[in-house]
């Protein structure tokens, strides 16, 4: 298997719920795993809480998150952003437009000086997203 980069996203709590929003956005499969399936050592408190999780999508988009343990620093979104790309306009416009839902757009999605169209938002859950959809080329 090749290697490859993926972002790995930490959540207060609300990792399942994040997750199965980007599923519903991206597709794909969703596999999770708690604290307490996990065997790790753990509160009770976070013992139905998510330890790990990975969405895999048919066309190799990988994302993986968790919940933050107690304990633990959590500082929402300020440190990561997720970029899709490529020029595939219908289905990057459709993972915008769901993404979109209750985001705060910090550039809309539309023609970039560098000739793609380009957009930048940060969703319900604080996180930062690009979108570019690679332009004609002549």
């Amino acid at each position: 298997m090749q290697s490859k980069l993926n972002p790995y996203i930490s959540f207060n709590g609300n990792a399942r719920e994040a997750m199965e929003f980007y599923k519903s956005v991206l597709g794909g499969m969703l596999t999770t795993s708690t604290f307490k399936e996990g065997g790790m050592p753990h509160d009770p408190a976070t013992a139905e809480k998510l330890m790990h999780a990975m969405l895999i999508t048919e066309n190799g988009i990988t994302l993986m998150a968790s919940d933050t343990p107690p304990g633990m620093p959590y500082t929402p979104g300020t440190n990561i952003a997720i970029s899709l790309s490529g020029n595939n306009e219908d289905e990057l416009r459709g993972y915008w437009n769901s993404l979109a839902d209750s985001a705060q757009i910090s550039m809309p999605l539309d023609k970039a000086p560098w000739g793609d169209t380009f957009g930048m938002l940060t969703d319900k859950f604080g996180i930062s997203w690009l979108v570019n959809i690679s332009g004609q080329k002549g």
